[in-house]
């Protein structure tokens, strides 16, 4: 960046009084921190890399200046030849009020490069990705998530060693192979027998993840989670009681094929939906679903196709989770390979799993065309909706539907929400808010007020912080 880019950046820091995903401060004003290897592995993890400002206080963001300009940039050089692989860091200096601040930016390495790591420790303690403003340790599933990408491992090609091809459904099985032969003439003279190793459902004798998800009856029987799970909350937010003890109106457990889990699910949406009135151009009367029935589908058939079928995640069903003013559906496993979020649904995304994606098209369950955001936002469009939200983590995938409800916080609620102490991350729940959104619109103005008080005023940025009302 350039020396007034840097001021820049320094008063917006003062002003704002925050770290972020993508900016992270050390005084440095006695001497180059010890470990930076947790930042440098964050930054250089994630597309946007970040900025490390030297020379700020993090405790009260005044400008403390750093102890000598070039041997930081050699020390900070240093440690970033201690990572694999190396990262490369961009210095500015500015002087501010006298003192010496330096940035170093961080640019994030190639997808295929991830993850970056501290070579003293390994890519499983050494590895790290940033939440919010602090960096944490990747879990074991995402470190391999960057490995399964980058040597072509697709797990749902992955054999079922307990099972054998008996599990297979005979309809289903013959339903297959006569669509498979139908839609490939060059595999129509082959044997069945041949057909299944040849098509990757059997390997070795036994059945692959992708043919008992596609072809059992009851592919939990060895992976019992591989399932979905439904609830419906009385309200905004989970963990809170309504009508003195009712956490879920609704709760179901959906287990079978990929086919039988995505019709059951879709039935539990809709008896769960509201419903209105609509009058078209003509006047004709017709039900109008609170929720797209199409894009509703194709969100919960995108979960179970191209979720996580890895060991990490065999745990973890796919969930519907329906509230008063959205529904969230959720599948283990961010977005596979080297797609951007600002991209989803603009260029084709790498497939995670695709021999679960063409046994399922030749089944007609999916057409695997790569249209299923896009006709989530344009159904969503077309009924006046707000546009779909889609939220990678890195270790799960959510889409979230919001409903013509509008919903306007009021502060006397938060008052009466924060009755009993609440952490940040309750309020922002509460309040459908992101993260800043919820302190600038609804704490920051509460505490400024009076209205609200912090059970540790002396450390606000506590992690054990709550907010109570006066």
């Amino acid at each position: 960046m350039e020396v007034a880019d840097l001021i820049t950046l320094v008063s917006k820091i003062q002003r704002i009084k925050a770290e972020t995903p993508t900016l992270e401060l050390r005084s440095a004003e006695k001497g180059c921190p010890k470990k930076l290897y947790d930042t440098l592995s964050s930054f250089s993890n994630q597309d946007e890399g970040g900025v490390i400002v030297f020379g700020v206080s993090e405790d009260d963001y005044s400008i403390v200046g750093v102890y000598d300009a070039e041997q930081l940039e050699k020390d900070v050089i240093g440690q970033c030849k201690q990572m694999d692989p190396e990262v490369r860091p961009l210095f500015t200096i500015a002087e501010i009020d006298g003192k010496v601040v330096v940035s170093a930016e961080i640019p994030g390495a190639e997808f295929a490069s991830r993850p970056v790591y501290y070579k003293g420790a390994g890519p499983l303690k050494g590895s790290f990705v940033r939440v919010g403003e602090s960096d944490e340790h990747m879990t074991p599933y995402e470190v391999y998530g960057f490995e399964a990408f980058r040597k072509g491992i697709h797990d749902d090609s992955r054999i079922v060693e307990d099972a054998d091809p008996s599990f297979l459904d005979e309809d289903l099985l013959r339903s297959y192979l006569a669509a498979l032969k139908k839609e490939r003439p060059n595999l129509a003279n082959i044997p069945d027998k041949n057909i299944l190793p040849l098509t990757g459902l059997i390997k070795d004798g036994h059945p692959t993840i992708a043919a008992l998800m596609a072809l059992s009856i009851y592919p939990q029987a060895f992976f019992p989670q591989l399932s979905v799970t439904a609830v419906v909350v009385p309200g905004t937010e989970k963990g809170l009681l309504y009508d003195g003890n009712v956490r879920f109106s609704d709760s179901k457990k959906f287990t079978g094929n990929i086919k039988d889990m995505l019709e059951a699910s879709i039935a539990f949406v809709a008896r769960n939906s509201r419903h209105g009135i609509a009058f078209d151009g003509d006047g004709s009367r017709e039900d109008k679903a609170e929720y797209p029935e199409i894009a509703v589908r194709e969100a919960i058939l995108n979960a179970l196709q191209h979720r996580d079928y890895s060991v990490y995640s065999e745990g973890s069903p796919v969930r519907i989770e329906m509230y008063s003013d959205r529904i969230e559906i959720i599948n283990s496993g961010g977005l596979y390979g080297n797609m951007p979020i600002s991209r989803l649904g603009e260029i084709r995304p790498d497939t995670r799993n695709p021999l679960l994606a063409d046994i399922l098209e030749i089944l007609g369950v999916s057409e695997n065309r790569y249209s299923g955001i896009p006709t989530m936002i344009n159904e969503f469009a077309m009924a006046g909706l707000p546009r779909p939200e889609f939220i990678n983590t890195g270790g799960e995938f959510r889409v979230i539907f919001r409903n013509a409800r509008q919903q306007s916080v009021e502060f006397e609620d938060v008052l009466s929400f924060c009755h009993i102490p609440r952490t940040r991350a309750e309020v922002e729940a509460f309040t459908g808010m992101g993260r800043t959104a919820a302190y600038y619109k609804v704490l920051k103005p509460l505490l400024e007020q009076g209205l609200l008080s912090m059970t540790i005023p002396e450390k606000p940025r506590s992690k054990f912080q709550r907010f109570v009302a006066r």
